[in-house]
C-alpha cells in the first residue's frame, strides 16, 4: 500500500492585508507540503461576509504569488460554499446535536465564566428557549470527556468542552455560519491530511476534532506554529496595526520569517526560486520552536 498523498492549506482571513505573522503561518504550511511533495491549497475564510472583502482578498492572492507560493487548483471561497455549512448543520440537528439558543451576549456574560476561549455558555437553553426568548443561534451540545489530540510541535493537548468552552455556536443570531463548523467541512472536502496553522487557533483545535467526530469526517494531524507579537507583546493582526507585507522586500521577509521559525538562513540567495529551492531542501519540523502566544518569539 502507498502513503496517502499529503494536502495542506493555507486559510486567511480577507479582513486586511497580509502581514508579517501571516507570513509565517503561510510559509510553515508552505514548506511541511513542498518537503512532503504535496498539494497546497489557499482557501479564503471569508464567510463572516460583513468583515471581509473581496478587494482584500485579491490583494491577499497578489501578495503570495508576489513572494513565489504557488497554490494547487482554484481557491477555495468560504462564501461560496454556505449550502455544504447548511448541509452540515442540518445533519447535526437530524441527530439531536444542535439546539436554538435564545440568550443575547450581555444574559451570557451576567451568568457564564470565563474559559479558556472567552465566555463558557452555562447551557441556558439546552433543554428548551427560555421562556419569552425567541431562537438566535444554533448550539452544538458538548460533553465534559477530556478531548486529546497529539499536536506535532506542541505535544499533547487536552480540551474538556463543556467545562472549558461550553456549548458553542454553529449558526450566529445573524444567520452567518460560524468559523468552527466552516473550517471543519472545508478541510474534510479539501481533503486535508495536516493543518499548519499559528499557535493562536491551538484552543480550537478540539472543537474541530469534536465536529469531525459528530460528522463523521477525517481528522487531519495538526502543526500550531509560534506567533510573530509586536513590541507590546501583542499578536500581530489588523486589530494591532500591522504593517502589511512589502513585495518590493520579499526575497528578505521570507528570509526573516525563516529565521523567526528558527530555520537556516543564507545571505546570498539572489532570487525567489533559488530562495524556494534551498528552503524546502532545508526545512526541518524538529528545529521549529515551540513558543506559543504568550510567549511567542518577538517580531521586531
Amino acid at each position: 500500500m502507498t502513503a496517502s498523498p499529503y494536502i495542506g492549506r493555507f486559510a486567511p482571513s480577507p479582513t486586511g492585508p497580509l502581514h508579517f505573522g501571516s507570513l509565517v503561518a503561510a510559509l510553515g504550511s508552505y514548506l511541511q507540503a513542498r518537503a512532503h511533495g504535496g498539494q497546497w491549497h489557499v482557501r479564503m475564510e471569508d464567510v463572516d461576509t460583513p468583515r471581509c472583502s473581496p478587494v482584500m482578498a485579491d490583494d491577499i492572492l497578489r501578495t503570495l504569488a508576489a513572494f513565489g507560493f504557488e497554490w494547487t487548483g482554484a481557491v477555495m471561497y468560504q462564501s461560496q460554499r454556505l449550502a455544504a455549512y447548511r448541509t452540515a448543520l442540518q445533519q447535526l440537528q437530524d441527530a439531536g446535536w444542535v439546539y436554538a439558543c435564545g440568550c443575547s451576549r450581555l444574559e451570557i456574560a451576567d451568568s457564564s465564566v470565563h474559559g479558556i476561549d472567552g465566555l463558557v455558555y452555562p447551557g441556558s437553553c439546552r433543554d428548551g428557549l427560555i421562556q419569552g426568548h425567541l431562537p438566535r443561534a444554533q448550539r452544538v451540545r458538548t460533553d465534559d470527556l477530556p478531548l486529546c489530540f497529539d499536536d506535532a510541535l506542541q505535544g499533547r493537548v487536552c480540551q474538556r468542552l463543556a467545562s472549558e468552552v461550553g456549548d458553542f455556536v454553529l449558526n450566529r443570531a445573524d444567520g452567518l455560519f460560524a468559523y468552527q463548523l466552516a473550517v471543519v467541512v472545508d478541510d474534510a472536502a479539501l481533503g486535508i491530511t495536516e493543518v499548519v496553522r499559528g499557535a493562536d487557533l491551538l484552543a480550537s483545535t478540539p472543537r474541530q476534532i469534536y465536529l469531525q467526530r459528530l460528522l463523521g469526517l477525517p481528522t487531519p494531524t495538526y502543526l500550531h506554529l509560534p506567533v510573530a507579537l509586536n513590541a507590546d507583546g501583542q499578536k500581530l493582526s489588523k486589530q494591532t496595526q500591522a504593517r502589511a507585507l512589502n513585495v518590493d522586500a520579499a526575497l528578505p521577509l521570507l528570509c526573516q520569517a525563516m529565521a523567526f521559525l528558527n530555520q537556516p538562513v543564507r545571505e546570498d540567495i539572489a532570487t525567489l526560486a533559488e530562495f524556494w529551492r534551498w528552503a524546502t531542501a532545508v526545512w526541518s519540523v524538529a528545529a521549529l520552536p515551540q513558543a506559543r502566544g504568550d510567549n511567542a518569539m518577538l517580531c521586531t
